[in-house]
């Protein structure tokens, strides 16, 4: 059993859709989970509609819907003929779901309008591929995962309930194996006891498939990217980063905490857990070996760069110059929890707590004024975070010219540094 994971990338238009089908058919003799993201900018476009809708816009909602719509229609034309009909029924099902919230008004939070409306984007890519493997003459069919899946009901973040889950791929997934080599599948997204729609996580469709895998026992999984393999750094921002051909579990958990984005952060713990090794290969290139993520200790790396850019400093100052003791902190960690903020980088001093966050600005102003009412709050934003594993002086150097670090943390294998523009 074979856990392959396509992101939207490699089903960004026909000749990626017919591209990622071609790597299908290469191995279509083998028992294969196939877990799909939603097509290029959907996820995007859809979150566009969200927010219109939870603005009160809803005729500028369904306009922006509408050619979301036409867009997957179009290449449901272009992909299938003897699917064609299916396709296109299986497809309204899905916009019907949308229209029915649409139409009203709402009367739930915004994470709640969020996870029903941008999952849908999961079942659309998935649709449009299972239609057009049948067209080819593979032997696939296709899961909705929200009967699979089950999660809690922490909208945009949730919880998979292990248990359940497991039942379900145990009872009604696993069967389906004795009569199809090939099951289509959704990433991203599960649903809670009472069928509302979940998600996971921005890039939860790698966690995905570490779950199947886990709950499977599968022999592999094969993330396909639009990257020859898992590099050094950004390519777009650092033209000479290497390949890394292999890694460690550890290694690549090290890297998501810090900011990576080749991998979920929650990915790798399900498939340690079992032993399985992750590939990650190129969709462009698919004979490239790419990377293999396994227990084996990595060794020999280098500098691993990680950039989180647009990081605002919030320095948590006693407002009677005692010591930050256990309350306060305390104190401020439930408001981060409220805010559901978390600081990518911490350091104290005697009288004050220093925290770099993400800007987003809306939860860092309330942040702000709920902190205000125990600390001295002072903001600082246009900042940027580097952080370097296995780093080497030639390399901070580098990572340093024109640039004033704000605040420093090093160990012997790790250096972050928070630094902005002279």
């Amino acid at each position: 059993m074979k856990i392959y994971k396509f992101g939207g990338a490699s089903i960004s238009n026909l000749d990626r859709i017919k591209n990622t089908a071609e790597i299908i058919k290469e191995t279509a003799g083998e028992k294969i989970l196939i877990v799909i993201s939603a097509m290029g900018k959907t996820t995007n476009a859809l979150e566009t509609v969200v927010h219109n809708f939870f603005d009160g816009k809803q005729e500028l909602a369904l306009q922006l819907f509408e050619g979301i719509k036409e867009s997957h229609l179009n290449f449901a034309k272009f992909l299938t003929t003897l699917e064609g009909q299916a396709t296109e029924n299986q497809l309204k099902d899905f916009f019907t779901e949308i229209e029915w919230l649409l139409h009203d008004k709402p009367v739930r939070n915004y994470d709640y309008y969020y996870d029903q409306i941008v999952c849908c984007g999961e079942l659309f890519s998935s649709s449009l591929l299972y239609h057009y493997l049948r067209e080819e003459k593979l032997n696939a069919t296709w899961v909705d995962v929200r009967d699979i899946i089950r999660t809690d009901n922490n909208f945009r973040d949730a919880g998979v309930d292990w248990i359940v889950t497991d039942n379900n791929i145990g009872e009604h997934l696993m069967p389906l194996f004795d009569k199809y080599n090939l099951v289509i599948t959704q990433g991203f997204i599960g649903s809670t006891d009472e069928n509302e729609s979940t998600t996971l996580g921005r890039e939860g469709s790698d966690y995905s498939a570490a779950i199947f895998a886990n709950s499977l026992v599968a022999d592999l999984v094969t993330i396909w990217k639009d990257v020859d393999a898992v590099k050094s750094a950004d390519p777009k921002v650092f033209p000479d980063a290497v390949n890394l051909p292999a890694l460690s579990y550890t290694e690549v958990i090290e890297m998501a905490y810090y900011g990576a984005q080749v991998i979920h952060p929650k990915t790798i713990k399900p498939l340690q857990n079992k032993n399985i090794p992750l590939l990650v290969k190129s969709f462009l290139n698919p004979l490239l070996p790419g990377t293999v993520i396994s227990s084996k200790a990595s060794r020999d790396l280098p500098p691993i760069i990680v950039i989180k850019p647009d990081q605002v400093l919030i320095q948590f100052k006693s407002k009677d110059f005692s010591f930050v003791e256990d309350k306060p902190v305390e104190d401020l960690q439930l408001i981060f929890d409220n805010v559901k903020l978390k600081p990518n980088l911490s350091q104290n001093t005697a009288i004050s707590l220093l925290c770099s966050f993400d800007n987003r600005e809306e939860k860092i102003d309330q942040l702000a004024v709920q902190a205000s009412e125990i600390f001295d709050v002072e903001l600082e934003k246009n900042l940027s975070l580097v952080t370097v594993r296995h780093y080497d002086n030639e390399t901070i150097e580098r990572l340093t010219k024109n640039k004033k670090v704000v605040l420093k943390q090093q160990t012997q294998v790790t250096i972050q540094l928070l630094m902005r523009d002279f």
